[in-house]
């Protein structure tokens, strides 16, 4: 550990108190933007880095089975495997969460995005190929892992690539351009999958290959952040594990860490049993075989509001100020799964089209408010740390969900109702606990 350090300044974490609206980057690693003129051999790949990272995005949400998983999976299996398989999914992008993100700070984040696009690229194939609940639970599982080794690596990537070209400030804006590609690829992969079910139902997660297979060529594309460059270690060392504590003890870092789980959480409950939502609605018209079709129209519009609503995105949080805005972000999660959980109508289903909205309102911003204050070293590290959370208290939830549907080859609005309504209750007593801390603690 002395000796990769050697030669470098003294590396401390400050702490910073100041409210949540202070949009200013501090000052971390002792980095200072490079002198007018100065000769840089790492200007040329690092600013590839922020022109491929957009499109990187892009080819990482061509996920064409998005708005028909629980569906296929339902009509391969029931309505408990499919909620069974997401946990699945869940449990093992917990279990590799962290160690990604160590993997990722250590072995760098160009082979870590390669080794998600490869996990990805084999996931699709075993769901698309397989007949069995084994067989999709391997692709869960491998699902998972993608989604661990993307998890905090790619916007550490970005960051650390803009920091080394004197361009820090620039990761909100940034990051907001690479939400949008985000949300048109998945808009578009969305609408197409619908309709692929209806020609053969594995069909969506056979063309996801191609996404992963683009996603793989990009990441092999990148350059390597300098930050991020030094050889591997024998294992976490108490400095690393001292770093991340130091972060926590940050009020606005610990609140926007409670918040983003609490936002993962809601973000994903439409996701789950927004479909089956859609399948008994429809049943209830005489149209339940329409339901792929018309689940991939309803996420491929979901996808191009929350694309308009990213651009009003930097005017409202203006306007509102960061702490208000996050938090009527996260009402508005909790009142989209209050609103399926009231009424089984059909009508309902236009709530889905909000779904993404209090991301595209949230995401980015929390993202760029809570880089600047992490070390290069744990920076991907601490951030899989906060969707460890968020994925194990999901997972936890949906084995309980799992248990309240029983045995039922389909989720009745019933069912659903109950399952909604325990998670709304729990959401709101998050909301006040959120809002109250925010107020005391001056964010």
């Amino acid at each position: 550990m002395a000796d990769r350090c050697r030669g470098r300044p003294r590396v401390t974490l400050r702490r910073d108190r100041s409210s949540l609206d202070n949009t200013a980057p501090a000052r971390v690693n002792g980095a200072e933007k490079p002198e007018a003129g100065a000769a840089d051999p790492m200007s040329i790949p690092m600013a590839r880095n922020v022109a491929l990272y957009p499109w990187f995005r892009a080819c990482q949400s061509l996920l064409f089975w998005q708005a028909v998983w629980f569906l296929y999976f339902q009509d391969r299996l029931s309505a408990t495997a499919a909620i069974q398989l997401y946990a699945v999914y869940d449990i093992a992008s917990t279990l590799l969460e962290v160690p990604s993100g160590y993997m990722s700070d250590r072995l760098g984040r160009r082979r870590t995005l390669l080794a998600a696009a490869l996990a990805g690229g084999a996931a699709v194939l075993f769901i698309g190929l397989g007949d069995s609940f084994a067989a999709f639970a391997v692709g869960e599982a491998l699902i998972g892992a993608s989604a661990a080794f993307v998890s905090g690596t790619d916007s550490a990537l970005l960051y650390q690539s803009l920091a080394a070209e004197g361009r820090a400030a620039e990761v909100e804006r940034q990051e907001l351009r690479a939400w949008r590609f985000a949300f048109t690829a998945l808009a578009a992969s969305a609408l197409a999958g619908g309709l692929m079910t209806l020609l053969y139902p594995p069909l969506p997660y056979l063309a996801g290959a191609l996404g992963f297979a683009a996603m793989a060529i990009i990441a092999f594309r990148f350059t390597e952040p300098p930050a991020a460059r030094h050889g591997p270690d024998e294992g976490p060392t108490l400095s690393d594990l001292g770093q991340i504590r130091a972060a926590l003890a940050q009020p606005v870092v610990a609140w926007l860490f409670a918040l983003s789980v609490a936002m993962y959480i809601f973000s994903h409950i439409p996701f789950v049993f927004g479909q089956p939502f859609i399948a008994d609605a429809l049943a209830a018209l005489g149209a339940g075989q329409g339901a792929p079709a018309v689940s991939g129209a309803v996420t491929a519009a979901m996808m191009t509001v929350s694309l308009g609503t990213s651009l009003f995105a930097t005017p409202l949080r203006v306007r509102l100020g960061l702490t208000v805005l996050l938090l009527v972000a996260f009402a508005l999660q909790i009142a989209i799964s209050a609103t399926l959980a009231a009424t089984g109508s059909a009508l309902a289903i236009a709530v889905l089209l909000l779904r993404m909205v209090p991301v595209s309102l949230s995401r980015p911003f929390i993202t760029a408010r809570m880089q600047p204050l992490l070390h290069d070293r744990t920076r991907a590290t601490f951030l899989s740390v906060q969707s460890l959370a968020g994925r194990l208290i999901f997972a936890a939830t949906l084995f309980l969900a799992s248990a309240v549907a029983g045995g039922t080859d389909t989720l009745s609005h019933g069912t659903i109702r109950l399952i909604l309504g325990a998670y709304c209750a729990a959401g709101l007593a998050c909301l006040l606990i959120l809002a109250v801390t925010a107020r005391r603690r001056g964010i």
